[in-house]
Formats: structure tokens, sequence, C-alpha cells
């Protein structure tokens, strides 16, 4: 006996509603489970794992990539449903949605859900739907992808945001188009750092247009423009906003961004998992692990003092459990002859941590970054101190520039 297919439906009082009404309750093969109200009342009954397919308005307000791939998670099949499906189509294909039927056929709904393929990921059959082209946006045939540049490091302020400006500015200064985002999800200091004051966060505005998507054509409108070839894209004006960034959603930002050019992601703190969070939605660190795992290389920051150097030992551990094979470049910040040891020493202790590393010292030049946070300006636009050519020497590393 054929398996009857429970549907969602959810419309918002359109035209064809009645029409699917009638087709999906008199049909043999599928089953109506609930009228929702709302987008919100659809994800609720989706979570129940009671539904195979959600029947929806393609215009329903709410109607996102973050709740089509929610339902996907749930096992839940999306079939959306147009007034006008040559309008609606490009927008639906970069939400998510792979099956688009005119309205004026919403009589036949039953009969497309029922001969959907059981492999989500093979086409509808042309004569239910219409399958939604991709149209998402691609990369020029032939221009390079741009590298991403994570700089992450443990708690205590070894000075992330300092090294990942410091980096952002060295790129554009060599003349290389680059972005800098802020996705420290527990309330950046970009912004601040470098004297942005408009308290829209650029990094929630790429957000939503990415549940929009319309992160390819408007990605433009959420960064701020500090030179010729630098971009901000600025982070949570609260820490407690975090929750407004899905998984994956910063993914889709960084692989947007580095069509454009290079990227460079300023991270929180910690890698820690989040006890107790519902499976699917948002994790405050998820953000920073996400961050991590998309990484082309990995900038790991600590300070050269005894906690920060111990703190640091603990984040390699933590990078090697988290990644199977990290590509890590160390940084040990402030070094200063005050505290008795010397560099080989630094590398000799931290040798004993995973793969053999590329280790970096940074020398405690508080004058140049005082200067520059002051001036609400970056490291080399305040002059060719120890500390700016210090960054420049891990570019060239990276870059695999000889030393």
């Amino acid at each position: 006996m054929p398996r009857v297919i429970v549907v969602l439906l959810v419309s918002s009082g359109a035209a064809w509603e009645s029409r699917a009404l009638t087709a999906l309750n008199e049909h043999a093969g599928t089953v109506l489970l609930r009228r929702c109200v709302d987008v919100a009342d659809l994800l609720a009954a989706a979570h129940a794992g009671e539904a195979d397919v959600a029947v929806v308005a393609a215009d329903v307000p709410g109607l996102d990539q973050s709740a089509v791939d929610d339902l996907d998670r749930h096992g839940v099949r999306v079939v959306g449903v147009a007034t006008d499906p040559e309008l609606t189509q490009p927008r639906a294909a970069r939400i998510g949605i792979a099956t688009v039927v005119p309205a004026d056929r919403a009589a036949e709904l039953a009969d497309l859900i029922v001969r959907l393929p059981a492999d989500a990921s093979e086409p509808p059959s042309p004569y239910d739907a219409r399958p939604v082209p991709d149209t998402a946006p691609s990369r020029p045939v032939g221009g390079p992808a741009g590298r991403v540049l994570t700089v992450w490091g443990a708690g205590g302020a070894p000075g992330r945001t300092t090294v990942a400006s410091g980096l952002a500015g060295e790129l554009a200064r060599r003349g290389l188009t680059t972005l800098l985002v802020d996705a420290d999800p527990h309330g950046g200091a970009v912004a601040q750092q470098l004297g942005i004051l408009d308290e829209v966060s650029g990094l929630l505005a790429a957000a939503r247009l990415v549940g929009a998507g319309t992160l390819g054509e408007r990605f433009a409108t959420a960064q701020r423009r500090l030179s010729d070839q630098l971009r901000v894209l600025t982070g949570l004006p609260r820490p407690d906003r975090w929750a407004e960034l899905r998984p994956g959603t910063l993914t889709a930002i960084v692989e947007r961004a580095r069509q454009d050019g290079q990227v460079v992601l300023d991270t929180g703190f910690s890698l820690e998992p989040d006890l107790g969070e519902v499976t699917g939605r948002p994790e405050r660190n998820g953000l920073t692990r996400e961050a991590v795992e998309i990484a082309d290389e990995l900038v790991l920051v600590g300070a050269a003092d005894p906690v920060g150097l111990a703190r640091l030992a603990r984040a390699l551990t933590e990078v090697h459990e988290l990644l199977p094979e990290p590509r890590v470049r160390v940084v040990v910040n402030r070094m200063r002859p005050t505290l008795g040891w010397r560099e080989a020493d630094v590398v000799a202790m931290l040798a004993g941590f995973g793969a053999p590393l590329d280790v970096h010292f940074l020398p405690d030049d508080q004058a140049a970054v005082d200067r520059a946070l002051v001036a609400g300006r970056l490291l080399v636009e305040t002059g060719d101190g120890a500390l700016t050519r210090a960054i420049a020497g891990v570019l060239d590393a990276i870059a695999g520039v000889p030393a």
C-alpha cells in the first residue's frame, strides 16, 4: 500500500488556498495535518516530526532561508505556491525552495506531492512543477577566490582585534580588496577601535540579507567603506543579539565576501559547545567555531606572559580537537625582554602541542596601539613602527614570501 504523505499548509488566506485544501483533503495519497497561521506556527508543527511536506505561499512573511533550512533539518520538504512564478522563482532558489507551483494549478497540488521523488536532491517532474534554476551568485570565470584568515585566541584580551585589523589594513595597503568582519558573539570591538560610531550592525544586516536570499546583489549595503581597498562588516551592537545569527549564516556571508577579495575574521574567545541548546538553534560560541572551521588559515593569538602562554597552549589543544588537520599560525603578542625568556624558549614550549608550528612574535608596542586607538585609525596609518612591520611579516609568511 502506498505511503500517505502528511502535509502542512500555510498561505495567509491566499485566493488559491480553498482549492489546495480541497485537493489535499480529497486525495487518497495525502493527509492535511494542520493549516498553520504563519511561518512560526509552521516551524512549531514541523518540529513535532510528523509531517513530510509543507505547502507554503512563496511570498508569505517570515519565509526565509533559515526557515527553509529548519524545515529541512526536520525532514519537511517545501513546495512553494506563487501567483507569479517567473517573478518568484529567483528568490525561491536563493532561500532553498526547489519546487514552485503556479497558483492557478493549486488544485493539482496533491498530485504533485505524491509524485515528488523520494530523494530530495532529484528534480521534480517538469509536468508537475517548475524547477527553480540555481541563481546563487557565482565567481567570475577564471577569477580566483580570496583567502579567509580567521584570527582567534583564548580569553584574556590577547590582542585578537588588534591583529585582525592590522592584517586587514596591511592587505589593503598592498592593494588587495579586503573585508574585515567582526564575528565576535560576545560583542566585538572593531567598530570602536576604528572610530565607526554608527550603531547599525553590518553583520546583522548581512544576516538578514542571507535570510531574504538577497545577499548576492545587496551585500555592499551592509559594509562600511574605509578606503578603496578596505571594507568593514561591523559586529553586534549588544552581546545579547548573538541569537539572531543562525548556524551557517557566517559561512554564507564569507563565501560571498571571498568572491570580491580577501576576508579577515575577528572572532570570540571560546570554542566550547553551549550546553542545553535545542538542536538546530543558534549557539553563542557556534559563531566562533564556524569562523574557525571555514578559515583557509587560522591565526591563533596569545599573550607572551605566563598566563597568556598557558591559555595559548590550551587553545592549541582545543583547535586540534575541533579540526583534524588545522592550518594554524601562532602569533605571540606583546613580546618584551622584561618577561625573562627568549623567543626560542617560547617556541620550545609550544612544540609539544600538535604538529610543528609556525610561530611569530609581535613586539609590545603599546605607544603605536594607543596612537591608533585614540585616532580611530589602522596601525598602518599611524607610521612604520615595529608592530606594523611585525604584522607585515606575519602576512608575508602566510603568503609564502621568504623572510
